[in-house]
């Protein structure tokens, strides 16, 4: 049994680097791929009673550690200098506002209508207000650097903003004035332990020279991740930081103490690392979204009853989107079509506690928002002609007099 559990998961992941390799042409996202692969492989086991254990259990697990990843590898791509001040400022906004206005509008509805507390309203909506890097980014590959840059930008802005601010409205046991100031202390005391703890980790990985380094700075950052979560700190911050620190190392080349340190080097080390992220994320990714399709119920996909809330809050993604395209002045085609929800979607979606949960925003509308805005950017994307090819660079690394010689 063990064998045939190992051959399969070597399979799996294989195929799913097919189904990546094939995006460049098919323009497929491969997430829809392994979606498919997933539910495929649970009607199959079904038609032989195949025997398969609970795989719910372990959704929460590769959703936390891929979130950790995918938000490391989107930081390591943020690029911040004056070159990318005007894309980094519109897709902050067009990230953030049309989150807000979404996550407020539906938990005003809510309140309202359903005379739900608007706590948990907000607790309820904001998962589908996400946009997932982790569908985004991987499917922008055809597209021109400027277009591939945005998405990079705004998706992975989207996560970290829409984590902080499901953090804050599940933080206490009701948004008021004190409980907004006991979050704000928090989130400066995080600010502080990520500043502290990314330049000892970013030393660390400049001065160790033994031949495992990636692993265990990888694994350091999971442990502060969910060490930060046991005390109910915004634990996300030290993810963004770090990786914003190592991605743009070659601006901290002037800060007094740290001219110690030899940056040629570092900067070698930040590429590989970079590397070493990159293929972490694409296992967890990979399993994160066979698990969730192979736990996926039919009739979920096709509940009716699910359909009016789900058509809703994908209108109103589009609506916004739109408006704040058409402010930007960026392209609708096929940026318009780019928003989908995935694996923060569903993480924030399971950690929402039982009797904090809306019924009528359940299970169903999760995986029906993900279908379609997967589907909408799918088509937007069939239509785009394809980007000039470029040579990939890591961004802010340029080579040392040291280096070149």
């Amino acid at each position: 049994m063990a064998e045939i559990f190992i051959i399969g998961i070597c399979l799996i992941l294989l195929i799913s680097y097919l189904f990546d390799i094939s995006t460049k042409f098919t323009k497929i996202p491969s997430v829809i791929l392994l979606l498919a692969t997933g539910w495929l492989l649970n009607q199959v086991g079904g038609l032989f009673n195949v025997i398969i254990p609970n795989l719910n259990v372990i959704l929460p697990i590769l959703g936390t550690v891929g979130l950790i990843l995918i938000v490391l590898e989107g930081s390591l791509e943020l690029e911040l200098n004056q070159s990318t001040k005007e894309v980094v400022k519109k897709s902050a906004v067009i990230a953030l506002v049309p989150l807000v206005i979404i996550a407020i509008g539906f938990s005003l509805f809510l309140y309202l209508e359903w005379n739900i507390s608007f706590k948990q309203s907000l607790i309820n909506i904001i998962p589908f207000c996400i946009i997932s890097s982790s569908i985004a980014i991987p499917s922008a590959i055809n597209l021109t650097k400027q277009k591939r840059q945005f998405i990079t930008y705004e998706s992975s802005l989207s996560d970290i903003i829409g984590v902080l601010f499901f953090n804050f409205a599940t933080f206490g046991t009701a948004i008021t004035l004190s409980g907004a100031v006991h979050f704000a202390g928090q989130f400066l005391l995080m600010l502080l332990i990520s500043v502290v703890a990314s330049l000892v980790l970013a030393f660390l990985l400049a001065k160790i020279d033994h031949h495992i380094k990636y692993g265990p700075i990888i694994i350091l950052n999971i442990l502060i991740y969910q060490v930060s979560k046991i005390y109910h700190l915004p634990a996300l911050i030290f993810i963004l930081f770090f990786g914003l620190v190592l991605g743009n190392i070659d601006e901290l080349r002037n800060v007094k103490f740290l001219r110690n340190i030899r940056f040629t080097k570092l900067t070698r080390e930040v590429r590989h690392f970079k590397d070493v992220v990159i293929e972490a994320t694409f296992i967890v990714r990979t399993l994160f979204f066979i698990v969730f399709g192979f736990v996926l119920k039919t009739e979920d996909i096709i509940n009716q009853d699910s359909l009016i809330w789900s058509i809703s809050i994908v209108i109103a993604i589009y609506i916004l989107r739109a408006a704040f395209l058409k402010l930007g002045k960026m392209d609708m085609q096929p940026l318009f079509y780019i928003a989908p929800r995935g694996l923060i979607t569903v993480l924030l979606f399971l950690s929402i506690t039982p009797e904090q949960r809306f019924a009528y925003l359940n299970e169903s509308v999760v995986i029906q928002v993900i279908l379609m805005t997967t589907f909408i950017m799918m088509i937007g994307l069939l239509f785009e002609k394809k980007g000039k090819p470029e040579m990939l660079r890591f961004p802010n690394f340029r080579k040392d007099k040291s280096e070149q010689e």
